[in-house]
């Protein structure tokens, strides 16, 4: 006979941001795009904030890139807060717009004199089901969630030491229409090949590239998506829960980390199992 699991048994230090640094980051230079969040929902931790920290803790310096500059700013003042001997900048930019994405890549070298690595945090969700759907708001997902990813993309490999990485955010939904969604979708199906394409050109350049896909996560951007369909989390979920912002930036870490050196070209499911049905099968 089965017994059912107390979500609080399967979360532990990491999954909280709890965990001690191990230095695992030690003397690199990070940028995370997308590394503010939505005041909307200032209880929870979101997935570019979570990684800009976790990232700090374990000794990097971490240039917070965000368009909107009071939520980069807050994340740079965060890690700051941590230690004296914290680095972090905040930047400015809109990473749709190519021009930008050059300046913020110079500006994040100038302030550390180098970069290891760039994670790619940004997407946006429009709440349009196909019959919905107009040229405008299909153009304006798309824009977000995968034309800035090629600029950045473009630009990091001119910018990034040999031994770098660069870390894509995409999501379960690449591989699921449940949210009814289709540009939602279609650009975070795109990612994974987008990376693909980034990996190849990387390798000449001692560069990596990597997707994490996190799944149902209890982020600013998912309590909103529930606001918006109740029954988002009403099926059966993993360990009976969400997941964090931590575990996503766990993730994260070990693929822009030199533990993961030889990583190239691969999307990691940060899901608990649930693009794999496990959930409904235990």
């Amino acid at each position: 006979m089965s017994h059912p699991l107390d979500s609080r048994a399967q979360l532990f230090e990491s999954s909280w941001g709890q965990e001690q640094g191990r230095g695992r980051l030690a003397g690199r230079c990070i940028v995370v795009v997308g590394a503010g969040q939505r005041a909307s929902h200032p209880d929870t931790m979101g997935n570019g904030r979570a990684i800009s920290l976790l990232f700090a803790l374990e000794g990097a310096g971490v240039a917070c890139v965000d368009r909107d500059e009071a939520s980069a700013k807050y994340t740079m003042l965060s890690i700051l807060g941590k230690s004296p001997h914290a680095k972090a900048c905040a930047i400015v930019a809109d990473v749709t717009r190519e021009e930008e994405v050059a300046s913020m890549m110079a500006q994040a070298k100038t302030t550390f004199g180098g970069l290891d690595g760039i994670v790619i945090n940004v997407g946006v969700s429009n709440g349009k089901r196909l019959d919905d759907l107009d040229a405008e708001s299909w153009e304006a997902v798309l824009s977000v969630n995968l034309r800035a990813h090629v600029f950045v993309a473009k630009h990091a490999m001119r910018t990034l030491k040999a031994g770098g990485a660069i870390v894509f955010i995409s999501s379960l939904a690449s591989q699921s229409p449940s949210s009814r969604q289709p540009a939602y979708e279609a650009s975070k199906a795109a990612l994974p090949a987008l990376c693909r394409a980034v990996a190849l050109e990387g390798q000449k350049h001692g560069i990596r590239a990597n997707v994490v896909s996190p799944g149902l996560i209890d982020t600013p951007m998912g309590r909103d998506a529930s606001a918006r369909r109740p029954d988002r989390t009403s099926r059966p979920l993993p360990f009976g829960r969400q997941g964090t912002a931590w575990e996503v930036a766990h993730a994260a870490l070990f693929l822009i980390s030199h533990d993961a050196s030889y990583v190239n070209g691969q999307d990691v499911f940060v899901d608990g199992g649930l693009g794999s049905e496990i959930a409904l099968q235990a």
